[in-house]
């Protein structure tokens, strides 16, 4: 096992890592940037490197810095957490290059799933459904742009090859809007992610988002974690995740995650991971794949009491997977809201102090979270500030926890979007399971109008 490992993150997930390594004996290095001094697990870990100003730019995504502060300390392993630079093919390599185990997938891996398209090809070889699409790039003949998509059936999806957070994505509904469409999507990539490459594909009209969580060692054992929920979404964002899906039958589950399974076998996949599906009248189609942990890993390990993030430095440690496919069985159910900084209505990010700071508690509360009084919200990242996730043996008993745990939570001094939730909590849609990608867009979308 390693000694000491560089967790390079800040927020929840810093924190999250740094329990984890405890747990395992491990020692902590916590790099942070300058506005970044006072958070938890900046305290808590055994060290700690500041990499720079506020700015990710200049801090959490320097990787000269952080490849320094693994040096400086001695550090044998860098922990990357999600976001930043987690799913960063060349980071991944330049870590290894330096001498240092980066705990996630090998590079070569993360470049594949990094490209749609070819990711998208990968998965079509291992047998997993992918939507109907343009089966490589889009050329720069208009014509043939239309034919492809006459021949997949408007309306289509154009998407940029190296997209990611919903970001360089485009629906379109007749044959008038496409090249415009194609031309747009491309300049959006180009200045998003430096690859103007975009393909096509079906756009799906009432389809959720099914996720299936993988953990394979790269040694020929692999196993999946079931599925989790996603769908309600805003602006490609999700808001609420829970797992099982409601409606996902066993067979169903078995025999997605078995897919999976296969695909990360012939792939040769080291980590945790995640298959990201739209799934529509009974069917999965297969989107991209996550090379990292995922914001919602939690409601996973509280259905199936397994440490996802123990079992990712256990993974690049060497170790072979102890668990089997026959030991994994679900049991209840889980929710997790996302906590963020922002107003609940206008989502307008709400930085700041936090002047009063109470988590709520009981049976089944997990909270994920690395504010307390006092703690000043920076402007400069993600507005997320925690999760709560609900436990309960069945749906119906996480929902009703879920509602006295949001009653329960105060924070103070900022805006949040605590009251989003405790009215999802509460929406019929939701209560009764099921809602696709999107429900929360047009439930949002008529309040507004409502107030107009």
């Amino acid at each position: 096992m390693f000694e000491k490992i560089v967790i390079a993150n800040r927020g929840e997930i810093g924190l999250r890592i740094l329990r984890a390594c405890n747990e395992l004996g491990i020692r902590t290095v916590a790099v942070h940037s300058s506005a970044d001094r006072d958070l938890i697990h900046v305290r808590l870990a055994d060290e700690s490197v500041c990499i720079g100003p506020p700015s990710s730019a200049e801090s959490y995504l320097n990787i000269p810095a952080l490849i320094s502060a693994a040096e400086v300390t001695d550090a044998v392993a860098i922990h990357p957490g999600y976001g930043f630079l987690s799913e960063n093919a060349d980071f991944a390599d330049r870590v290894e290059k330096s001498g240092f185990v980066f705990i996630g997938p090998r590079p070569e891996t993360i470049r594949l799933m990094g490209d749609k398209i070819e990711a998208i090809k990968a998965m079509k070889a291992a047998g997993i459904p992918c939507i109907p699409g343009s089966d490589g790039p889009l050329g720069e003949d208009p014509e043939r742009n239309l034919e492809i998509a006459r021949s997949i059936g408007f309306p289509v999806l154009i998407k940029a090859a190296g997209g990611g957070g919903g970001r360089g994505m485009r629906v379109v509904h007749s044959d008038a809007a496409l090249a415009n469409a194609v031309s747009m999507t491309r300049s959006e990539a180009e200045a998003a992610f430096g690859n103007a490459t975009v393909y096509m594909e079906k756009y799906l009209e009432n389809p959720r988002h099914i996720e299936i969580q993988v953990l394979a060692d790269g040694q020929g054992n692999a196993i999946h974690l079931g599925e989790r929920d996603c769908s309600m979404q805003r602006r490609h964002q999700k808001v609420i995740e829970e797992a099982p899906a409601p409606g996902i039958t066993e067979e169903q589950r078995n025999r997605i995650g078995a897919q999976c399974v296969k695909a990360c076998l012939e792939t040769g996949y080291r980590g945790a991971g995640t298959f990201e599906f739209l799934y529509e009248k009974g069917r999965f189609y297969f989107i991209e794949m996550n090379t990292r942990l995922q914001v919602e890993h939690p409601v996973t390990e509280m259905v199936y009491g397994i440490d996802i993030v123990k079992e990712q430095i256990r993974i690049a440690a060497g170790e072979p997977l102890a668990l089997r496919q026959s030991d994994i069985r679900p049991n209840g159910h889980a929710i997790e809201c996302r906590i963020n900084a922002e107003d609940a209505r206008t989502f307008t990010p709400s930085p700041g102090t936090i002047t009063q700071y109470h988590p709520p508690g009981g049976p089944g509360i997990r909270i994920d979270s690395h504010i307390y009084n006092g703690y000043i919200v920076p402007p400069f990242y993600d507005s997320m500030i925690g999760k709560v996730i609900a436990y309960g043996h069945t749906r119906e008993s996480a929902i009703a926890r879920m509602r006295m745990a949001l009653t329960e939570f105060i924070i103070e001094g900022i805006k949040t979007n605590l009251p989003l939730h405790r009215d999802l909590m509460h929406d019929a849609a939701f209560q009764a399971g099921g809602t696709n990608i999107h429900y929360l867009e047009k439930k949002l979308a008529a309040a507004a109008a409502a107030r107009e």
